[in-house]
């Protein structure tokens, strides 16, 4: 009879790795939207919504290896003494951040589209426009795409905020899961 599988106690490498380069391109290609915005046309703001655009394509795939790694790769369990309305918000958050992270390039995608500028990765390869030219469309997707990113920015500052009381207030091993040389609080060694 064989036994169950046992979850590992931390995440794996590669894991780590596609969760950190994943996490600060979120968080540049936020910062640049966010600057970029405002301001007035010019080919300064036309190369950063190059970039922008670039950077999105790039953390879109990014994301799908990342979800094809963790269907192959179960994470960790849970912490046994973590309440189950955090066990579900954990869930729940996870989710949602995944979600975002597709919808938010997606939208960008279409909003391009919509707005008659293909996408074209890092100046080479273009992408096909997902919806023909239509302004008004494209200026709902605009705001949509917007709302997405600020709800994303939103969960990832939940998603941080849980890990941090996680480590400073109950001493778990929750951050040090996806930051191993942290090791548990309290144990003064590293895993």
């Amino acid at each position: 009879m064989n036994s169950p599988a046992r979850l590992p106690s931390t995440y794996t490498h590669t894991a780590i790795a596609l969760h950190w380069l994943i996490a600060f391109a979120l968080v540049g290609t936020f910062g640049l939207g966010l600057y970029m915005h405002e301001l007035p046309l010019s080919p300064q703001k036309l190369k950063l919504y190059s970039w922008h655009k670039w950077a999105g394509v790039t953390i879109f795939l990014f994301v799908i290896l990342r979800l094809v790694w963790r269907l192959g790769h179960r994470p960790p369990a849970l912490p046994v003494l973590m309440p189950a309305w955090q066990r579900l918000a954990a869930e729940a958050t996870h989710v949602l951040l995944y979600v975002l992270m597709f919808a938010v390039p997606l939208s960008g995608w279409l909003m391009s589209s919509a707005k008659g500028f293909q996408t074209v990765w890092f100046g080479v390869l273009p992408l096909p426009d997902l919806l023909s030219k239509d302004t008004e469309l494209g200026d709902l997707l605009q705001q949509v795409h917007m709302i997405l990113n600020f709800s994303m920015a939103g969960l990832v500052l939940a998603h941080l905020g849980a890990a941090l009381k996680h480590h400073v207030l109950d001493r778990d091993d929750i951050l040090s899961r996806m930051l191993p040389f942290l090791g548990k609080p309290g144990t003064g060694a590293s895993k």
